[in-house]
């Protein structure tokens, strides 16, 4: 029973790793980043944290709706 339990908890923490890491591959501005190879370091250094800030809601909704499904309705 408690080894089913451990299953589903790794099960579960792989999910969320990988939605987590799903998100923050999306988000980030490839398009932009392939077409100017020229983009300076500072803008992308600038870019970056910005776009870590504005994902950090969206994971964590991802997390608790995929540990808490009857939050969902």
């Amino acid at each position: 029973m408690r080894e089913l339990a451990n299953k589903q908890k790794k099960k579960m923490r792989s999910t969320i790793i990988v939605l987590a890491s799903i998100w923050f591959v999306v988000t980030l501005p490839l398009p932009w980043l392939v077409s100017s190879p020229e983009v300076s370091q500072q803008q992308l250094f600038t870019l970056l944290p910005i776009i870590g800030f504005i994902s950090i809601p969206f994971v964590a909704l991802g997390i608790v709706w995929t540990l808490k499904p009857e939050l969902t309705t």
